[in-house]
């Protein structure tokens, strides 16, 4: 389903069907500009796209059913129907997820790592790929307020294992299963930089990782601690992750900024290893 690997993470690009995710550059209106979005992407290079019709950024509130499926089908299945690329769909809840399978959408991206709903396990096994997210509670609105933990990495991979017992008991394939310890979802700029630092725990044998940091509010701190930086400037770190995720032999990396990301990753998979003079292959 997935293009071979090129010795680097594959792209998947972030398609915010919504009028309030955290960046505004990459909210899309309506399903027209979804989809233009979308090919535009693939033009970049994008190896994955991933539709969602709900924001999930810190306080953010759930939206009914009926409006998320209003948002994201048309675009599922234009795209499905218009590229060759693997659609994914960003959602928690079973009827979403079971309707966007319909329309076309082949990866499963759950941020709630299947806790959205009675029979998402289920749902979720019949996709080619699921991805399972780590996030502390089960609310976007919530997950910011003072998160604890013991020790951040081991409790993720203890979550992990759990989750991956739930799903494989649905009838899940384990080997269709991603894992993304969830940056930046109920963790502090600490927690953070203590799962970048430690990235190599996560790759479970067989569990291709998947890391989403694009533009995320930890890299405008980061970057000026005294004024931290807004979304329109946090590109600089978003790719400086992405070489991170690479290092740490990521499967896959989640953004927004898709062409500066392939490009980024090229010169840093190119000069991984020498090469004969002359030779750019």
């Amino acid at each position: 389903m997935l293009r071979p690997p090129k010795g680097r993470p594959l792209v998947m690009g972030i398609l915010n069907v919504t009028p309030d995710s955290f960046y505004g550059a990459s909210r899309s209106p309506g399903p027209e500009d979804a989809v233009r979005r979308g090919l535009s992407m693939v033009e970049e290079g994008a190896d994955i796209i991933d539709v969602g019709g709900e924001s999930t950024r810190p306080g953010s509130e759930s939206i009914p059913i009926e409006e998320e499926l209003r948002r994201i089908l048309p675009v599922i299945e234009q795209l499905a129907r218009r590229v060759r690329l693997p659609i994914s769909v960003d959602t928690y809840k079973p009827e979403v997820a079971r309707r966007a399978l319909d329309a076309g959408a082949t990866i499963l991206n759950d941020v709630l790592a299947l806790r959205g709903g009675d029979g998402m396990p289920g749902i979720a096994s019949r996709f080619d790929a699921v991805v399972l997210m780590h996030m502390l509670g089960t609310s976007p609105r919530a997950m910011q307020d003072a998160p604890v933990y013991q020790d951040v990495v081991a409790d993720i991979l203890s979550f992990f294992g759990e989750r991956l017992e739930v799903f494989e008991r649905a009838g899940g394939d384990l080997s269709r299963v991603w894992l993304d310890p969830g940056i930046g979802f109920g963790k502090t700029v600490e927690h953070n930089l203590r799962i970048l630092s430690d990235l190599e725990r996560f790759k479970v044998p067989g569990r291709p990782l998947l890391i989403g940091v694009s533009r995320k509010s930890f890299l405008g701190r980061l970057a000026r601690p005294e004024a931290p930086l807004p979304p329109e400037q946090r590109l600089e770190g978003s790719l400086a992750v992405a070489c991170r995720a690479a290092q740490a032999g990521a499967a896959a990396v989640r953004v927004h900024d898709v062409g500066e990301t392939v490009r980024t990753l090229e010169v840093w998979r190119r000069v991984q290893r020498p090469v004969q003079e002359g030779a750019l292959a």
